[in-house]
């Protein structure tokens, strides 16, 4: 988070390609393990594995028993083969998945009518099938997102599971077959002919010269079009006939960058020099290429040493006859050695280091050579960069020359949930108030869910059970995790880093809105029980029948928020859950209402004691007016001391009543 600079209008050929690439590796990139599982089974466990070998030396004569079985590539009722399986199906129908989900906003419907439509592609070939799963995934994903919306909110009460889960099969089956007779054989026969062009290049000895449009490409983030739409299918394909490929080395070889930035490291000036053993770490180890990007920018003429030390590598493996058994992301040492078979690793490393030695050799010439005063603007290069990218680079950050890696102010803050509904607005009130209180009344701080994330937060807030997947959709943001919403120590941090990076704030509070009563059309008094008792489950089926009984919400969305709670708890802190459906139940409301319910003798609720359990179902923004109010009655012990005296339902109404709204 480097750069505050904005990233420049964009359009063209380049753009398109950018966001295509983009669109294949967010379904690739999230299923890398199970490709590196399938190629650490492979080289432990074929004839020719890592097994097999060290057996054979020392002196084991065959008979590897369940060795043989779990490296055969075949599969049937004896239960032999783990490795063909893994291939043929295991990682094409996640990808199929991946791309389904995606498309129908991270939903699991997409998903599974994705996987379906993919298994008609798998078996309509004899190839595995990835860019078939490329392709059926997506457009079942997004054909399910557009048949759904045809019925939306048409469904009587009690057949909406009758009509998705119907509606689903019919669709998926239908694809599936789709999939079989027209996907298969023609991603087939793509297949067939990039096969053969690769052939050809590697027969006419002509395949280094793909480093003239590999290595720019990666400068200009074509590069995921490229591995993701190209390489990694083409690669996964040979590797599954020859055991290893290649194609995995052609873009992710880290010495090409290694060798560029060792250069700098030992003939730069300035902050580039300075900055280069840091940069180092991160692209040779960490395996995050881009960091080099800005070198090259601030001196174009560099792009010559990374193409002839792509070149050298390429040439390298060639001659050793290397490549890997699986994709090495990210593009880090580690990664690559632990995707080599044992007959190549030799020949990898050599590739490796051949292609950090040419590239170190022409760029240190180069930089030598140069008469410019510096080595130019690297801030700027940066920027160009982020511009390049479409967004701001979460790995920059130590390029500028500044040794105390302070960035720019934060001015907005987003609390992110799993539906946007009930946690994170609470949450985000919580904080507001925090925040502004400190003397930022300019750093906006809203609630949404995480699917509707985007890249241009400056900070982002969760559950610490939810991070992992707010961080694909919001790289550049700074994360905060958090545990409790009404207390965390987190909240206190975040209006330091706020002094810290924006300056100025003061201790003073904010000046209060105008308070108000609590609108009864979102909490009745029917809605409100003070003596209920029983375990987690019953207090969230009793909220959310009280829901259901107020008529704002379907029966089927007190089943949402079990299946919501079994993903990530709705425990707030300070004795306080709030039960809410998932994002996909958002269509089973039919307006927004809360309902309140205290259990005096408390719930076990993971571990964590609660006595107030309030239903939320928001069907727009107006339930969040008193969700903040109830935020902030659960940060005051005096106010929920009074909540566990209350005796009525107008004492509960009178506490929530009597708050400021946030």
């Amino acid at each position: 988070m480097a750069s505050t600079t904005e990233a420049a209008p964009r359009g063209g050929a380049r753009l398109h390609v950018q966001r295509f690439g983009t669109f294949l590796s967010n379904m690739v990139l999230p299923n890398i393990g199970a490709f590196i599982a399938w190629g650490l089974i492979t080289a432990l466990f074929i004839e020719t594995g890592w097994i097999t070998l060290i057996g054979d030396a020392l002196g084991h004569q065959g008979g590897y028993g369940f060795v043989e079985k779990l490296g055969a590539w075949g599969s049937g009722a004896d239960g032999t083969g783990i490795v063909g399986p893994m291939i043929t199906y295991l990682l094409p129908l996640l990808i199929g998945y991946t791309g389904g989900r995606m498309m129908y906003n991270d939903n699991l419907r997409g998903g599974v009518v994705g996987a379906i439509a993919t298994m008609g592609a798998i078996t309509g070939a004899s190839v595995p099938m990835f860019l078939g799963a490329m392709v059926m995934g997506p457009l079942g994903g997004w054909s399910m997102k557009k048949l759904d919306g045809l019925w939306a909110h048409k469904i009587r009460p009690g057949f909406e599971m009758l009509v998705n889960n119907f509606s689903a099969g019919i669709w998926g089956g239908f694809l599936a077959v789709v999939g079989f007779v027209i996907a298969g054989p023609f991603v087939q026969a793509f297949s067939n002919l990039a096969s053969n062009v690769v052939d050809t290049l590697v027969s006419n000895n002509l395949l280094p010269l793909t480093s003239i449009f590999i290595e720019p490409a990666k400068i200009l983030f074509l590069n995921n079009a490229i591995n993701q739409g190209i390489l990694t299918p083409l690669g996964t394909n040979e590797a599954a006939s020859a055991g290893q490929s290649i194609l995995f080395l052609l873009e992710a070889n880290p010495g090409p960058g290694l060798g560029l930035l060792l250069a700098f490291a030992l003939f730069g000036r300035g902050a580039a020099k300075s900055s280069a053993p840091g940069a180092i770490l991160i692209q040779f180890v960490g395996g995050i290429h881009e960091i080099y990007f800005p070198y090259v920018l601030a001196k174009p003429k560099l792009v010559a040493a990374v193409i002839l030390g792509g070149m050298a590598g390429v040439a390298t493996n060639v001659a050793f006859g290397s490549g890997l058994r699986s994709p090495a992301s990210p593009g880090s040492i580690i990664a690559v050695w632990a995707a080599s078979p044992p007959s190549s690793l030799l020949g990898v490393t050599a590739s490796v280091i051949v292609a950090a030695g040419v590239s170190f050799v022409v760029a240190a010439f180069l930089l030598k050579i140069d008469k410019t005063p510096d080595d130019g603007d690297l801030s700027a290069a940066t920027a160009q960069m982020e511009a390049a990218k479409g967004k701001k680079s979460s790995v920059a950050g130590m390029l500028g020359g500044s040794s105390t890696g302070t960035t720019g102010p934060i001015h907005s803050i987003v609390f992110a949930c799993d539906a946007g509904m009930g946690s994170s607005a609470m949450g985000a009130s919580v904080l507001r108030k925090k925040v502004h209180g400190a003397g930022f009344g300019d750093v906006t701080v809203v609630n949404k869910a995480i699917s509707n994330l985007t890249d241009d937060a400056d900070l982002v807030v969760t559950h610490q059970d939810l991070t992992a997947r707010a961080q694909p959709k919001t790289p550049s943001a700074a994360h905060v995790s958090v545990e409790n919403f009404m207390a965390s120590p987190r909240y206190d941090e975040i209006v330091d880093l706020l002094r810290q990076r924006n300056g100025g704030g003061s201790a003073q509070t904010a000046a209060a809105t105008t308070s108000g009563g609590v609108d009864s059309s979102l909490l009745s008094r029917e809605s409100i029980v003070l003596d209920a008792a029983g375990d987690k489950a019953a207090a969230i089926s009793q909220a959310g029948e009280l829901l259901v009984a107020a008529g704002a919400v379907d029966a089927s969305y007190v089943r949402a928020m079990h299946e919501r709670e079994t993903s990530v708890s709705t425990y707030m802190g300070n004795l306080l859950a709030i039960p809410h459906g998932t994002n996909e139940a958002k269509p089973s409301i039919r307006r927004s209402a809360i309902s309140f319910v205290r259990f005096p003798q408390g719930v076990d609720w993971n571990g964590k004691q609660v006595k107030f359990v309030i239903g939320i179902a928001g069907a727009g923004d107006d339930h969040l007016k008193l969700l903040g109010r109830i935020g902030e009655v659960f940060t005051d012990d005096a106010q929920v001391a009074r909540l566990e005296a209350a005796r009525t339902p107008d004492d509960v109404l009178a506490v929530l009543g009597s708050m400021q709204p946030a």
